[in-house]
């Protein structure tokens, strides 16, 4: 086998962040320009999923898909840049932001064009699952940039919660201005496309002029883990195509034999992606095991999902099925607005709006309180309002006034989404290290994709089932296009749909209540180092050290505050950790001498 020089493994884990890593906060001018350049990736990136949302019945008309089709010309693009996020997150990391940052964008930018271009239902879906990989490549990169650009401080929290409020003037512009361009103009649905490759070049413009310079890399080891990428994006892929298919899979729905060989070899291949980067950390953090060629550093250290005693895990499944939640009420209520009630694509848009205002709101809310509001608060109201809003439409008269259920559930959806990302964002880069801000950002991103996906593939399935009972029921047998299924059919359909949104809702809030509690978005230093054991000395987290620099993410570290939440109890943890971490390098020194002698 293959060895490489065993000092390189020794400095591997050498590179944690100091205070000499802190960047100081840029111009105010600079400053602007730069988070602006980023939002305006985020706003692409949403606004690439609700334009599409929004037009979906004049696609489908106009290029003849099914209904229960129709789900792919939004899955594509959320599944391959969910699945992508966490390889780009590493190159990134690796190769640098900027390059990965206006890679994306170019990438977004040519194949917005070619979703415009096109005039086969087939090619449009593939085309959109190519413009995905764009979205995997800027979203981690930007989140990368921010952390760096900006020290723990009230300006790295204003800049994450703007970043965050590009999702819902992403949802606005995607929404509103995607239902004007297919209603009024001549082109369409197609306008829409030609919008983002717009907004692509002129944030790519932006950030080639704004952006600092990538530097050049700290990690001794630059290798890709191209077999735990393959691994991820080929067993999750397969995952929600099955999702996504079994209900109308031919001959027999989910007894179909293909739809059950993906499943398993779906399950298969992220079983051995797990295991496959648990054997390359364990390999990557013992410093007495022969440095391999073949053994790269994991795309994904399992480890991270242990940080701050399990919070972090906790953290990304309420981010998964929030976006379950979310997304899925948009999806089904802008089908329930146009399908259903027969409004026009601008029309149904329009009864959108409050979401958009809401969304602003609320990231004002999370830039200036995040600090003094405890996480689980945030995430438990977030969650817990955002699903009032699936839970109205599951009970919506038809014939009732906007005011009574559109208009509460349109301001209601959105608090979840920026609660959980303004907060969940700033609480992951705070329990992440320098070099892997990318990394996590991405894994939190593709948290938020597969929910998207997940939420639209399951409801889906409920609606499916829920209407053919239903027609049967009135003795009716749905045709391939379901367009003879009866209105209460229909109703009771969207109905079905909607409760399943409120119970990824539902279950949202309860893990936020029940295992969030004591968890501080701004305050958490002492914590956060406690989970930090074999990745750099202890308390050295989102690029500062917390005992040293006395800040994290969201403000000043109010000590008092902490020993209330038993911070004295962790401070025992700490100092175990980083007695350890001593240990640990002094062995790697060690190592290192003897491979030198050797």
């Amino acid at each position: 086998m293959a060895v490489v020089d065993s000092k390189e493994r020794a400095d591997e884990h050498d590179d944690a962040p100091t205070t000499e890593d802190v960047p100081e906060n840029p111009t105010v001018a600079r400053a602007v320009v730069l988070v602006a350049v980023c939002t305006t990736a985020m706003i692409v990136n949403v606004s690439n999923t609700t334009s599409v949302a929004i037009a979906l019945p004049t696609i489908g008309e106009e290029l003849g898909i099914q209904q229960d089709q129709l789900q792919w010309l939004t899955n594509a693009y959320s599944l391959s840049s969910g699945c992508l996020l966490l390889m780009f997150g590493r190159i990134a990391d690796l190769y640098g932001r900027k390059k990965t940052f206006i890679a994306g964008l170019a990438w977004l930018f040519a194949f917005g064009l070619a979703c415009g271009l096109v005039h086969n239902a087939l090619t449009l879906q593939i085309l959109r699952g190519f413009q995905g990989v764009g979205g995997a490549a800027i979203i981690p990169a930007a989140l990368g940039i921010l952390a760096h650009s900006f020290p723990p401080s009230r300006m790295r929290s204003i800049a994450f919660a703007t970043f965050g409020a590009g999702a819902p003037v992403g949802g606005a512009i995607g929404t509103l201005l995607g239902g004007a361009l297919t209603q009024y103009t001549k082109t369409t649905w197609r306008s829409s496309f030609y919008l983002s490759a717009a907004l692509s070049a002129a944030a790519s413009a932006g950030g080639m002029y704004v952006i600092d310079a990538d530097p050049p890399s700290k990690e001794k080891d630059r290798r890709v883990d191209w077999l735990g990428s393959f691994l991820v994006t080929a067993g999750l892929t397969l995952i929600i195509f099955v999702l996504a298919q079994g209900e109308i899979a031919k001959p027999k729905q989910w007894a179909s034999p293909y739809i059950i060989v993906l499943l398993i070899l779906g399950v298969i291949l992220m079983g051995f992606f797990f295991a496959w980067q648990w054997y390359l950390e364990r390999a990557h953090d013992n410093p007495q095991t022969p440095y391999s060629v073949w053994t790269p550093p994991p795309i994904m250290r399992l480890s991270l999902w242990t940080r701050a005693r399990g919070r972090y895990a906790v953290q990304m499944a309420i981010a998964f099925l929030n976006w379950c939640c979310f997304l899925s009420w948009v999806f089904w209520a802008q089908l329930f607005y146009q399908e259903y009630q027969g409004y026009k694509p601008f029309v149904a848009a329009i009864r959108f709006i409050p979401m958009t205002i809401t969304g602003i709101l609320c990231n004002v809310f999370v830039a200036f309180f995040v600090s003094r509001v405890g996480i689980v608060w945030l995430m438990t109201f977030g969650t817990l309002i955002t699903s009032t809003a699936p839970l109205l439409f599951a009970n919506i008269d038809p014939a009732s006034p906007y005011w009574a259920f559109g208009f509460p559930a349109s301001i209601c959806c959105v608090f979840g989404a920026d609660f959980v990302f303004s907060g969940g964002t700033l609480f992951v880069a705070k329990l992440s290290q320098g070099h892997e801000q990318s990394v996590s950002g991405a894994l939190f991103q593709t948290m938020i994709q597969l929910g998207t996906s997940m939420g639209i593939a399951v409801s889906t399935v409920v609606y499916d089932r829920v209407l053919a009972s239903r027609a049967a029921a009135m003795g009716t047998t749905l045709n391939a296009e379901h367009s003879n299924a009866p209105r209460p059919a229909q109703l009771d359909a969207y109905h079905a749909a909607q409760w399943t949104a409120f119970a990824f809702g539902a279950l949202a809030a309860v893990l936020a209540l029940v295992f969030l509690r004591g968890a501080k978005a701004g305050h958490e230093g002492a914590e956060a180092g406690a989970g930090m054991e074999g990745t750099g000395r202890a308390g050295d987290v989102g690029g500062v050290s917390a005992s040293s620099s006395g800040e994290t993410v969201g403000g000043p570290l109010d000590v008092t505050e902490e020993k209330k939440d038993g911070a004295a109890v962790e401070e025992k943890d700490v100092m175990a950790v980083n007695e350890k971490g001593v240990r640990a390098s002094a062995e790697r020194r060690e190592a290192s001498d003897r491979a030198e002698e050797g």
